[in-house]
């Protein structure tokens, strides 16, 4: 029936009428299948009877559209109160989707993990140091975390602190056979990477300018390492 003929109040009364016989088993079936196949929510079997012509019996219709679709890509589930078509659960794994993210390095990761390439093995004071601002761990947990960065030896000084140096997947991922293979500071300087002025220090990769809010605070989340495209 269509909502065209619920509409129609002769073929309404008729259809629901105690003297108009019901439709074959057959033909209910096909009538539950079409309105569960359009529900966005699972529909009881009182909703079924609401919408269907008068004596159908919609639960015995449910249970023989269920035996049908035993074995099918998709299986007539009951939900709550209610019943609704699903994707057969051997199947769900064709249902997921990936999705690559791409995500830059905050300055305070991208300068972190320069250093450690250009000084490696170095440790944190050095990194400190190079920067002239403290380096939060969550931005060494982050590099070490996408095993761009790993725990080197320990310096046989004072404390033994560690340090830390580039891994091959990070070589891996920007094409680089060793970490001589690295961009020199002219090359850096002329990509427009680094300032043109000459460092005060030789042996000190000069950074890009910093802002106030370039640091990830120690306090703060270590996603923060990340910027959002």
């Amino acid at each position: 029936m269509t909502d065209s003929d619920q509409n129609n109040p002769e073929i309404g009364e008729a259809a629901n009428s105690p003297d108009f016989p019901p439709p074959p088993l057959e033909q209910q079936e096909r009538m539950v299948e079409a309105i569960l196949f359009a529900a966005t929510t699972p529909v009881t079997t009182r909703d079924l009877a609401a919408r269907m012509p008068h004596g159908c019996d919609p639960a015995e219709a449910v249970a023989k559209l269920r035996q049908r679709y035993q074995g099918r890509g998709v299986s007539l589930e009951r939900i709550g109160d209610g019943y609704a078509f699903r994707t057969a659960a051997d199947l769900g794994f064709l249902m997921q989707s990936e999705t690559i993210e791409h995500r830059r390095l905050s300055r305070a990761g991208t300068e972190t993990l320069a250093i450690i390439a250009y000084h490696q093995p170095v440790t944190r004071a050095e990194i400190e140091e190079i920067r002239g601002v403290a380096v939060s761990r969550g931005t060494l947990d982050q590099l070490i975390e996408m095993e761009w960065v790993r725990m080197g030896r320990r310096r046989m000084t004072p404390g033994r602190p560690a340090t830390f140096v580039v891994t091959e997947t990070f070589l891996d991922h920007f094409g680089l056979e060793s970490a001589r293979d690295l961009p020199g500071l002219s090359e850096l300087r002329a990509a427009g990477l680094l300032e043109s002025r000459a460092p005060d220090d030789p042996m000190r990769v000069p950074l890009v300018e910093r802002h106030e809010d370039d640091d990830v605070d120690p306090d703060e989340p270590a996603e923060d390492l990340f910027e959002d495209d």
